[in-house]
């Protein structure tokens, strides 16, 4: 069974609106990735699967380019792209064990469900491309956040895949593209714990002019 969604109806500290606001900013702040290879059955649903896709699609995007697409892998594409990672592994290592080669075949089928984001830049003449694959990296986030509120857990991964051209070009996608990045998602074998964040006042700090003279 999945995990139940994140309990929100607690602590509120600071939440005087009487609204959601508390709500979502627990969400937030309890998210926290699994190791694919920790995620098991059940996955979502396609009804969840499809709402959590919806979710991760409502990112800035400047210009409304749209400018990224995602693909769903199903147990069949899961095998299928995992036999292709066997394939590529085994031309590149020749030497390499079977073991080796069948723990690629593997990638692609560590979590019951499993997504690829891919960055699409549309080359328009007035949005920069850093812009559009920022936005490709707001739906991998959006995504994760969005299988947390559904009550799963998820992992961002790239690894050699997603900058291999033959793989990307396997996925449809020409050598302007580039996979931002592969979401596994499933229930977590045990709850997560919280690891190490950065200090606030090690990455916050408050500008208050030229810090050097022109």
């Amino acid at each position: 069974m999945a995990l139940d969604a994140p309990d929100m109806t607690g602590d509120t500290t600071g939440d005087t609106t009487g609204d959601t606001t508390g709500e979502t900013l627990t969400l937030l702040r309890t998210r926290r990735s699994v190791t694919a290879k920790n995620l098991t059955e059940p996955g979502p649903s396609e009804d969840q699967l499809t709402a959590i896709i919806e979710a991760g699609l409502r990112v800035p995007d400047h210009g409304k380019l749209g400018p990224w697409r995602v693909l769903i892998f199903d147990k069949a594409g899961q095998t299928a792209l995992g036999d292709l990672f066997a394939e590529l592994f085994a031309e590149a290592y020749p030497d390499a064990k079977d073991v080796q080669v069948e723990f690629e075949r593997k990638r692609p089928q560590r979590a019951p469900a499993l997504l690829a984001v891919v960055s699409t830049p549309v080359d328009n003449g007035k949005i920069p491309r850093i812009e559009q694959t920022l936005s490709a990296g707001a739906v991998c986030q959006n995504l994760l956040t969005a299988a947390h509120a559904s009550g799963f857990a998820a992992q961002w991964l790239t690894e050699w895949p997603a900058y291999n051209g033959t793989v990307r070009r396997a996925l449809g996608f020409g050598d302007d593209a580039e996979i931002a990045g592969f979401i596994y998602i499933g229930t977590p074998v045990e709850p997560p714990t919280e690891r190490t964040r950065p200090a606030y006042d090690d990455v916050v700090s408050r500008w208050q002019g030229p810090l050097t003279q022109h």
